[in-house]
């Protein structure tokens, strides 16, 4: 379904975008997805994977994806006391979408060296 509004085409799969990007769109959102898509992973296991990623930020992140059912943290009972976050079914779905991003970025995004000089596509 299209409409138009000030010279602009909308689709109805905007609405859709604009949610997906408000989760997905934050700085390390999908990195944190992509890492679990592997299996489940402890914060420190977590964290080592994405360094640079601050505790707070990969903290705020987990709860964010968790809250909107993408990923489950468990409680260990051990001493002392671990929790293992794992994907959901929902959040499981979107690997193969990140998978298709990751593929697209290589294909069709510029690269920049440290210098921040343009490099080749591969």
């Amino acid at each position: 379904m299209e409409s138009a509004r000030e010279g602009c085409v909308i689709r109805h799969c905007d609405a859709g975008l604009v949610r997906a990007f408000e989760l997905l769109g934050k700085r390390w959102s999908g990195l944190v997805l992509g890492t679990l898509s592997s299996g489940p992973a402890s914060f420190s296991e977590m964290r080592r994977a994405l360094a640079p990623i601050t505790d707070s930020v990969l903290s705020e992140r987990l709860n964010e994806l968790a809250a909107a059912g993408l990923l489950t943290r468990s409680v260990k009972d051990t001493r002392p006391p671990g929790v293992i976050y794992q994907l959901t079914d929902a959040g499981a779905a979107i690997v193969p979408v990140l998978d298709q991003l990751a593929t697209w970025a290589t294909h069709h995004l510029v690269r920049q060296d440290d210098r921040g000089l343009a490099e080749p596509l591969a």
